[in-house]
């Protein structure tokens, strides 16, 4: 018991340093990728190459004034930011991030949560984090803070459903709702990503809804709503928001990767599949893992700085009139052919197996791409207009 809490502290504290100092990384990337592609330096003064640039911003946040409204709400306010970081931390838990490692005292699996209702445990976490953005639009007292946070509870209850079913997809193929199963399933045949290719579609597009991460900012639009729910915030309050913001990314990331990546596993080999364990395998793993959650936030930054913000009608189209209904007929289909696989055709779970849903994939891939909404759905107000 006592090695059991010991490396379970460890593991938490290690989940932590290492999250928030990607966070602190992430935003030194994000400025640095959009210099790059508009063909800037980005911070460069600061330390080598402005790598102490994210320390420089939190000392001067933290040394900054702390304003609070005349008529702002004080315990919902100081509250909301804590309430909107807390989720994204809590939802890494159970996210399996390296193969086990050996000591004296036994194998230590790399999860600090390695629960058997993990997924359920991610939704219910996750529905979390818009509570924080609800109390900090109400708690201000201010008119656009207030239509900032009701955007965002519309937009996260939306999107999160579709969310859902799309992970639902991935529990069908694994038989199991344990985050380390699902790993284990993947590494057995074939990445989900493979199998699960329209399931992934939805998942991934439904995470940058579900971070407020362009062209989903809705919430935050400058433009209509100066900064939305943290128009009021200042100093290290107004910092937590977006240290959650930040925080949420790697969580998706780290999620997506679990989900349809093979989570640790390294492709074209078993060498770290089977026991027995090394502490070079945790590390290479580690390594592996890390490297698909880094792709996943330069996916983020990438459509950042490419892609313009939707109008509010047209995510709220996408999110109820496509994703939605799309999600629910993939499902369908998707227990229909397994179960034609399964039951007439007496296939087991294999390559072979995940090889023929990738083929069903495929055409729904080229269905969706070129057969559906055509700017019919999506376009919203506009399509009756161009009648």
């Amino acid at each position: 018991m006592t090695f059991f809490l010991v490396s379970s502290i460890v593991k938490m504290l290690f989940v932590f340093t290492m999250t928030m100092v990607g966070v602190a990384l992430l935003t030194l990337a994000e400025r640095r990728i959009c210099a790059w592609m508009q063909d800037r330096m980005g911070p460069n003064r600061v330390g080598p190459q402005g790598l102490l640039q994210p320390a420089a911003d939190g000392l001067k946040n933290i040394f900054k004034e702390e304003a609070l409204p005349a008529q702002a709400d004080r315990t919902l306010f100081m509250l909301a930011p804590a309430v909107a970081f807390t989720p994204a931390m809590l939802t890494f838990a159970v996210i399996p991030f390296a193969a086990p490692l050996p000591t004296r005292w036994g194998d230590v699996p790399m999860v600090v949560a390695d629960l058997p209702v993990g997924f359920l445990y991610i939704l219910a976490i996750t529905s979390l984090g818009v509570y924080g953005i609800v109390l900090a639009g109400w708690a201000s007292n201010n008119k656009y803070s207030l239509l900032g946070g009701l955007r965002a509870s519309a937009q996260m209850v939306s999107y999160e459903i579709a969310m859902g079913m799309a992970a639902v997809a991935v529990l069908l193929l694994a038989g199991n709702v344990t985050l380390s199963q699902v790993v284990a399933r993947q590494q057995a045949a074939l990445w989900f990503v493979l199998p699960l290719t329209i399931g992934w579609i939805v998942f991934l597009v439904a995470a940058f809804a579900e971070t407020n991460r362009v062209p989903f900012d809705l919430p935050e639009a400058e433009g209509e709503l100066v900064a939305g729910y943290h128009t009021e915030y200042s100093a290290m309050k107004f910092s937590m928001f977006y240290i959650a913001e930040y925080s949420n990314m790697v969580t998706a990331s780290a999620l997506m990767t679990s989900l349809f990546f093979g989570g640790w596993d390294i492709p074209f080999t078993t060498w770290d599949e089977t026991p027995p364990w090394t502490v070079a395998k945790t590390v290479a793993t580690l390594a592996m893992f890390l490297a698909k959650t880094g792709f996943f936030l330069f996916a983020y930054i990438w459509v950042r700085w490419t892609v313009p913000r939707f109008r509010y009608d047209q995510l709220m189209a996408l999110g109820w009139k496509v994703l939605l209904p799309l999600s629910l007929g993939y499902l369908a289909l998707l227990a229909t052919a397994m179960w034609y696989l399964h039951a007439v055709l007496d296939w087991a779970y294999g390559a072979k197996f995940a090889l023929a849903l990738f083929g069903l994939n495929a055409v729904l891939v080229v269905v969706l791409a070129w057969g559906v909404d055509r700017g019919r759905i999506v376009s919203g107000s506009m399509a009756g207009r161009r009648a």
